[in-house]
């Protein structure tokens, strides 16, 4: 086994130093802009509580009542440096909890609403401070709404400037085998991670030389001490499979307390690395709890309300552009508009997903003609530049207009808006035993894998952003993921 020494260098050490200068530097600009940025956001949700209440002349309301604007304003000014300390207060200007997708809209949600208990002692024990009940509550409403609006926009354009290099994270893995292998492929394919994979350290075999990819072995676990200063490491990934008990503890003895490098311990088991885990103490023993996977009671309720109240509505504005689907489609070549595929719902009952028919009819003839193509489609049951596709398909397949009939399936409780990726009876060998957990829950017209590349993504991919679904469902996801399919249909990123 071999032994983890400090090995410094006076160069080294500046180096770092200044590295993690220029980091902090960012992320002061960055939590500074962010404060401002819900200033504004925040402000602009109670001046629009203000209208909706007071000048949109709601037959809700009493329109007898009379509010000034500029004693609303002084009220607003008074408020937004308290709303911004509850922001504080609840860890949303911290760095290492920035940007956590669904559990910071929790974070959102807990400090809006104590900032509105806030205004409303205000007004109790605030003997000459008088504000309208309504416009309390309609205050609440709309400041969640546009904050956490507000945080899905501002980080989108955190994952563009990570996406082009900026504001990430140098990591190092510590162990070579496969599930270190799968940990580098995912967080390489998902740009707006965070780590930029420098390389990977105890690799058994010679210092420089590829093994992944682009990474390559860094050297030596005796060296990592030098290692982490040479190459301005500031993330360290400890593959636990990959190293013996011994060693995880002494990497943690000696890095454990540092300032310098944050660590982290992967599970050991990648199959259930991406899904929900939490750490729950008995007798002061922590141990570590696996999420159940299955929707039940109030959880199914109000995804199954989301479902319906976005759906019928949908449904009706959609109709004039499924009406004129149907005739291209009519026109553009002979067969049935709408395809029925077989698909397996719940506890594996099968059903029949409904799409717009993008294909000739004679499809798997012409098929036949491209045997590379056939062959592709055996092994992704996807094909690039699929012959069978007609003209009008190609266009409503790219902008994912073919799935609009999915919500009927929806409306017959066959489908959710948000779901794991509906599953075909042949290809349930493909997913193994985590088939049997997707089907717990009802397959989506969107999901995880949908905004994150789609067909561009490979098949193992699919199953473990799936899986993460199943085990991380919350409300927060659902609306996430709806959120992010509309830039994903817009630039059209892996759809064919």
């Amino acid at each position: 086994m071999q032994s983890i020494q400090p090995n410094k260098t006076t160069k080294s050490k500046f180096l770092s130093k200044i590295n993690i200068r220029y980091q902090t530097l960012n992320w002061v600009v960055i939590i500074f802009s962010l404060v401002i940025f819900d200033l504004l956001v925040i402000g602009l949700a109670l001046r629009t509580a203000f209208w909706i209440r007071f000048e949109l002349s709601l037959p809700l309301f009493n329109q007898d009542s009379f509010a000034s604007p500029i004693y609303y304003q002084s009220i607003v000014l008074l408020i937004l440096p308290v709303w911004i300390f509850f922001f504080l207060l609840y860890g949303l200007y911290d760095k290492n909890r920035l940007f956590g997708g669904i559990k910071e809209y929790d974070r959102l949600f807990y400090a809006n609403t104590i900032a509105i208990l806030f205004i409303v002692a205000l007004g109790f024990f605030g003997e000459t401070i008088v504000l309208a009940r309504g416009w309390i509550l309609i205050s609440w409403f709309v400041a969640l709404l546009f904050s956490v609006l507000g945080r899905f926009v501002f980080r989108r354009w955190i994952y563009f400037l990570r996406a082009k290099g900026y504001l990430l994270s140098r990591t190092l893995i510590i162990g070579f085998n496969d599930e270190s292998a799968s940990m580098a492929e995912q967080l390489q394919f998902t740009r707006n991670s965070g780590l930029n994979l420098i390389g990977f350290v105890d690799c058994e075999v010679p210092k420089g030389q590829k093994i992944f990819k682009n990474l390559i072995c860094l050297g030596p676990l005796d060296e990592l001490e030098t290692l982490i200063e040479e190459n301005k490491i500031q993330e360290v990934i400890i593959t636990s499979s990959a190293l013996d008990r011994s060693q995880i503890l002494e990497i943690f003895q000696n890095y454990g307390v540092s300032s310098n490098v944050n660590l982290h311990l992967s599970s050991g088991v990648y199959e259930i690395i991406t899904t929900g885990l939490k750490v729950k103490e008995f007798a002061w023993v922590p141990l570590v709890e696996v999420n159940k996977v299955r929707l039940t009671g109030f959880d199914l309720f109000i995804k199954t309300v989301m479902d319906y109240s976005l759906t019928i509505p949908g449904l009706i504005l959609a109709s004039p552009i499924l009406l004129l689907i149907a005739i291209a489609i009519r026109v553009d070549s002979p067969g049935p508009i709408i395809h029925r595929r077989r698909v397996m719902g719940v506890n594996g009952k099968e059903f029949d997903a409904f799409k717009f028919r993008t294909m000739y009819v004679n499809g798997d003839e012409i098929l036949q003609r491209y045997p590379e193509k056939l062959e592709e489609l055996h092994k992704t049951f996807k094909i690039k530049d699929d012959p069978r596709i007609t003209r009008v398909g190609r266009f409503i397949r790219k902008t994912s207009l073919d799935e609009l009939p999915q919500l009927f399936n929806i409306i017959r409780y066959e489908m959710s808006l948000v779901g794991p990726r509906m599953i075909s009876p042949p290809e349930m060998q493909e997913y193994k035993k985590n088939g049997l957990n997707l089907l717990t829950v009802k397959p989506g017209i969107t999901g995880k894998w949908q905004v994150s590349g789609r067909s561009d993504i490979t098949y193992k991919q699919r199953v473990q952003m799936d899986m993460y679904y199943v085990r991380n469902w919350n409300i927060w996801l659902d609306i996430q993921l709806l959120l992010q399919t509309i830039p994903a249909v817009l630039t059209k990123r892996g759809a064919y």
